[in-house]
């Protein structure tokens, strides 16, 4: 099955663009145009990556990470801004984001990398938990 990502940004030239991205790439993509509208689709839709501006309307990007950690634990979270400031990155990093990249995102490498990086993060997460269902069930092996 294809990692699903949410883009949220108020910019839809920017929605537009970074879904036609990760489409490309072979991900199921969908978009939201701010933090309450992404809840909404996220409480309908599995979504293991959001990518998200800071600074939207309604509802912005820190309040919408810290709600995505509360909700949705095992989703990984990257902001994206196009204020680059210590403030916003810290605000980032301190409400679970994975990471907190800069706009213009001209060259989408960085974003790529990040989002490969979020996705080890998973698989990881997906395999401690496979192990610990292993061990609650008396599945150990090798183990005398």
């Amino acid at each position: 099955m294809k990692p699903h990502i949410l883009v949220v940004d108020d910019e839809e030239e920017i929605r537009e663009m970074l879904s036609r991205h990760f489409q490309f790439k072979g991900y199921s993509v969908e978009t939201a145009e701010n933090g309450e509208d992404a809840l909404k689709k996220m409480q309908d839709k599995k979504t293991d990556i959001v990518v998200s501006d800071i600074r939207m309307p309604v509802m912005d990007g820190t309040d919408l990470c810290k709600q995505i950690k509360k909700d949705f634990p095992m989703t990984r979270v990257i902001m994206i801004s196009g204020f680059v400031t210590l403030e916003n990155a810290l605000a980032c990093l301190r409400r679970g984001a994975d990471n907190c990249l800069f706009k213009p995102l001209n060259d989408l490498t960085e974003l790529d990398r990040a989002v490969e990086n979020s996705l080890g993060t998973i698989k990881r997460w997906i395999e401690v938990l496979s192990d610990l269902r292993k061990m609650k069930s008396g599945g150990r092996s090798g183990n005398v």
